[in-house]
């Protein structure tokens, strides 16, 4: 009983950054035959610690008949632009490089995420999105910057070293 409840709320956490998004739109990019096609999607989510900052991102999903049952291995590339959509409000505490984003690009091991950091000399967000896989010896990855307004006095960081 133990196990299965383990592997329940195991399942249940491998989701819960993913839910979060919205697609926003996708091209064809590969006509398939059989099963759904290639293509490229696009997801917008906000950051659930920062308010005013929606980050879209664009990927590849992959088609045919295993990528239309969950089985294919999406490809490493992304990228991610981010953007204020209001007032800059810090609203937690957070670390650097923290997951604020994440989706399963394959059955196991692979994903697609997004992370956050402070740059405080230059007072902006950084987000970085990068492949949990290794290919051709690095990481794929991309990067997208939101200045935070220093008139804002609400925009004060507090991230743990």
């Amino acid at each position: 009983m133990r196990l299965l409840t383990a592997c329940f709320f195991t399942f249940c956490s491998l989701f819960s950054y993913a839910q979060d998004s919205e697609q926003i739109g996708e091209v064809s990019t590969e006509f398939k035959l059989l099963g759904p096609n290639h293509k490229i999607i696009i997801e917008a989510f906000e950051d659930p610690k920062i308010s005013g900052v929606t980050c879209y991102l664009s990927r590849p999903k992959t088609g045919g008949i295993s990528g239309g049952l969950g089985l294919a291995e999406d490809r490493a590339y992304a990228s991610i632009s981010c953007t204020r959509v209001g007032p800059v409000k810090i609203n937690q505490e957070f670390s650097p490089g923290e997951i604020v984003f994440d989706v399963k690009t394959s059955l196991i091991f692979k994903e697609q995420r997004v992370v956050r950091f402070y740059d405080k000399t230059h007072n902006t967000l950084i987000y970085l999105t990068y492949s949990t896989r290794v290919v051709d010896g690095s990481y794929k990855s991309g990067i997208s910057v939101v200045p935070i307004d220093v008139s804002n006095s609400e925009s004060t960081m507090n991230t743990k070293p």
